[in-house]
Formats: C-alpha cells, sequence, structure tokens
C-alpha cells in the first residue's frame, strides 16, 4: 500500500505558489521552478549529526549541477531557528551560497511530504517531486555507517531527471533526525 501512496504523492502536482523567505530576507517560491530546470530541496536541522555530516556532499551536489541546471535550498526546519543562527550554521558546516530557509510554517515539509533531515527532494519543471529520499546509503541506521556509501541515488536521480527520464528509483528511505511536529517547539 505505500508503494502505491509514494506514486501517488511523487506524482501529484505541488502548489507551487508557497512563499517563504530565506535567511537574507528575500522571498522565494522554492516550488516553482523554471522550464528546463530542477531544484533539489535539502531539508535539514543544525543539531542533527546525520545532517552535519552531509553539509559538504550537498554544497559538492550543488556545485557539480549547477551547469546542469540544477538549483538548491537549504530548508531547516526548525521554527524556532534564528535567521543569523541558520547563516551561522551553514558557514561553520561548509554549505555553499544556495539559500538557506527555515520553514517557520512548515508549508514546505507538508507540501512536499519531508519527515526525516537530512531528506532530499527534487521538484520538476512540471511541478511533481521527480525523486524523494536519501542523498546516498551511507547510513543503515542512525549511528551505523557503512565505510562508504555504495549507492549514491540522489545523484542518480538527478542525472535521470536532467536528461528528461524518471529517476531510477523515484523513493528512497532517508536515515536521519525525524522532523518533529510543529507543536513540539512550542514547548
Amino acid at each position: 500500500m505505500r508503494s502505491v501512496l509514494a506514486a501517488f504523492a511523487l506524482s501529484a502536482v505541488l502548489h507551487p505558489m508557497i512563499r517563504v523567505r530565506d535567511t537574507q530576507g528575500i522571498e522565494r517560491l522554492p516550488l516553482k521552478v523554471e522550464k528546463s530546470r530542477v531544484e533539489a530541496l535539502f531539508f535539514v536541522a543544525h543539531d542533527c549529526p546525520i545532517s552535519n555530516y552531509y553539509s559538504h556532499e550537498i554544497r559538492r551536489i550543488c556545485e557539480d549541477y549547477a551547469s546542469r541546471g540544477v538549483g538548491c535550498s537549504l530548508v531547516y526546519v526548525e521554527p524556532n531557528l534564528h535567521d543569523a543562527d541558520a547563516e551561522k550554521h551553514a558557514r561553520e558546516y561548509g554549505h555553499g551560497a544556495y539559500p538557506r530557509i527555515v520553514d517557520r510554517s512548515h508549508a514546505l515539509i507538508a507540501a512536499v511530504g519531508a519527515t526525516v533531515t537530512p531528506e532530499a527532494i527534487i521538484v520538476k519543471s512540471d511541478e511533481t517531486i521527480g525523486y524523494r529520499g536519501r542523498i546516498d546509503n551511507l547510513y543503515v541506521a542512525p549511528g551505523k555507517p557503512r565505510r562508504a556509501a555504495t549507492e549514491h541515488d540522489l545523484r542518480d536521480a538527478l542525472d535521470a531527471i536532467v536528461a528528461g527520464k524518471s529517476a531510477p528509483k523515484p523513493e528512497t528511505q532517508p536515515v536521519g533526525c525525524y522532523i518533529p511536529d510543529l507543536s513540539a517547539y512550542s514547548r
């Protein structure tokens, strides 16, 4: 049943007019993607060790695919994280110059169904999700990494989608820190 629901969720058209401000105060529409472009959203938490571990790989992916029409945004899931703290975190962990968004209302999280940090979502120009899941398979479970990743799911998905094909595995199970419901932050 989950695979049927997942296939439906991946093919569902997103609401592209969700507006958020990045940490610089610029209004963004991260789900509205220009024709012949792709947007990779990386959901992270500043205090998640697995998110932090992947910061350099996220930067490398964004740099490697920028010339192929892929834009990137870093989406912090903690609604009470100050913009300055998100910027400081991004600098300290070596993230690139891509936008940093603090999803204060969890509008993006709800729209794309993100559940874990780090989790990558590829939004295609037809306003559908082309891929949702892990960056690679380095982590078997939280605290249990392999010696090296043997599957590079996000890169494989980006290669296929940029070439006009479907991702070989449109959804994978991310491993990391669960994204709490908004009510968890009001305590």
